[in-house]
């Protein structure tokens, strides 16, 4: 098992999940987060002041999967999410020891395969 950390553009979030859904890829978390990463740094104006504006919006999915969609999940965002500009953003994999479902207290591959609702 693995957990998929991936940094992404805000912009990019529902053109990732629709590709993610495409592959039956389910699962997930969706955070907004503030990095920093190669961009430039950007300068605007607020209120008439010039600040600097170091951190840029991002957005982390994280999603914990069986060995078998790692593959499929890392290249399904990279091919999503890539722009070829600075900020594209970055793809994390771990290794995950042990995970359990809450609700019926399956573990491990079971816990992070879709459940079957038939």
């Amino acid at each position: 098992m693995k957990l998929i950390k991936a940094i992404i553009r805000p912009d990019k979030l529902h053109d990732v999940l629709h590709a993610l859904y495409e592959k039956n890829v389910q699962g997930l978390t969706v955070s907004r987060v503030k990095g920093h990463g190669g961009e430039p740094e950007v300068t605007e104006t607020y209120r008439g002041a010039q600040r600097k504006r170091e951190l840029q919006d991002k957005v982390l999915i994280d999603i914990a999967l069986s060995e078998d969609f790692v593959e499929t999940t890392v290249e399904t965002i990279m091919e999503t999410a890539r722009t070829g500009e600075v900020g594209d953003g970055k793809v994390f994999i771990q290794p995950l020891d042990s995970v359990h479902r809450i609700r019926t207290g399956e573990q491990d591959e079971q816990a992070v395969t879709p459940v079957d609702e038939t």
